[in-house]
């Protein structure tokens, strides 16, 4: 009997041991965790300034050719000769293409025809052996085939209208052409012309004239300067944007159409309030950017509008004042309204 009461016995006090050292523990883990939650958090601080900073605006854009021609005759015929080919630097007024010559041939020696005639009324009509009707007639007559053969001129040899480079040739010597796309495309690349879309909050501040910079990615090494060249007048509802045409001179020809580049606009010094960039939290999934400003011993949530990068500092346009003090290290743990204890 003493054996059957014993085993029991052990049994209880064993579970009775798990169940305070079980107890135990809960407890210690409960008052640990409020004591982290109410631990001080300890941070870097910086004051913020305002100065005088540059106001930069950028504009992506790609590069247009100031002007744009296709050459093509004004109907349908066989392409004798093209004189020029892709990348060609051509001159305004340079011949390019000869077409097939049978309809100039033809009109040359009508206007040929037409010049004896009308010699011969106007002779007569000095001596009074034609009518006034008769020498206006004939008049007319010669200067329609005229007129007919300087248009036949013009679509027989093809001249370029202005001084530029070749970019596209769609046709060989002895085609046919059809008049479905132009026998060459010609561009004039000196100046080039850059289109950039702007904020509505600029248009004050756009002035023709203005002087810009320009970089292009694949020109890493080379600046340029451009001007403003013209200013649209309306404003894109959609957008809230007005676009505005930048001149760039291009003499040696490095700029091409098509190319990407970043329009630089300097509108001025205006007074910035200034914080490290340290400082600025970018909140997840909302983009929205803010800083801890602390008051005594606690911090705020305080949403900011940034401006420009300059250096490792940015400008900011709203949220913040000249003075304020904000967290630049330390922010992880923070929330609105958290104890700081300040550290150096």
């Amino acid at each position: 009997m003493k054996k059957i009461i014993f085993i029991p016995i052990i049994i209880t006090t064993v579970l009775l041991a798990v169940a305070s050292c079980g107890k135990g523990k809960t407890t210690k883990s409960a008052a640990t965790a409020a004591a982290d939650s109410t631990a001080i958090a300890k941070v870097r601080v910086q004051q913020v300034e305002a100065r005088e900073v540059e106001q930069t605006a950028s504009f992506t854009t790609t590069v247009l050719p100031e002007a744009k021609n296709s050459i093509a005759p004004q109907t349908p015929g066989r392409i004798r000769r093209i004189f020029v080919e892709v990348g060609s630097r051509i001159a305004k007024g340079q011949r390019l293409v000869q077409m097939d010559a049978v309809q100039q041939n033809v009109l040359k020696t009508q206007v040929d025809n037409l010049q004896e005639t009308f010699n011969r009324v106007e002779q007569l009509y000095n001596v009074g052996g034609a009518s006034k009707q008769d020498l206006d007639n004939t008049r007319t007559a010669l200067e329609v085939a005229q007129t007919n053969l300087k248009n036949t001129n013009e679509n027989t040899y093809l001249l370029s209208p202005l001084t530029g480079v070749v970019t596209a040739r769609n046709y060989d010597d002895g085609d046919l052409f059809n008049g479905q796309v132009p026998i060459l495309t010609v561009m004039q690349i000196n100046p080039v012309k850059l289109t950039i879309n702007i904020s509505e909050s600029y248009f004050p501040q756009i002035k023709l004239g203005m002087t810009v910079d320009v970089n292009f990615d694949v020109l890493p090494n080379d600046k340029f300067s451009g001007k403003i060249g013209l200013v649209y007048p309306t404003i894109d509802p959609a957008t809230r944007t007005f676009a505005a045409d930048v001149k760039l001179a291009n003499p040696a020809g490095k700029i091409r159409p098509g190319m990407f580049g970043r329009v630089f606009v300097n509108f001025g010094k205006q007074k910035r309030v200034l914080v490290p960039d340290r400082a600025v939290v970018s909140q997840q999934g909302s983009g929205v950017k803010f800083v801890y400003v602390v008051d005594g011993d606690k911090v705020h949530y305080t949403e900011v509008q940034i401006g420009n990068r300059i250096g490792n500092e940015y400008e900011i346009l709203s949220g913040l004042t000249d003075g304020q003090t904000v967290v630049i290290a330390g922010q992880t743990k923070l929330q609105d309204g958290a104890q700081v204890q300040v550290i150096n």
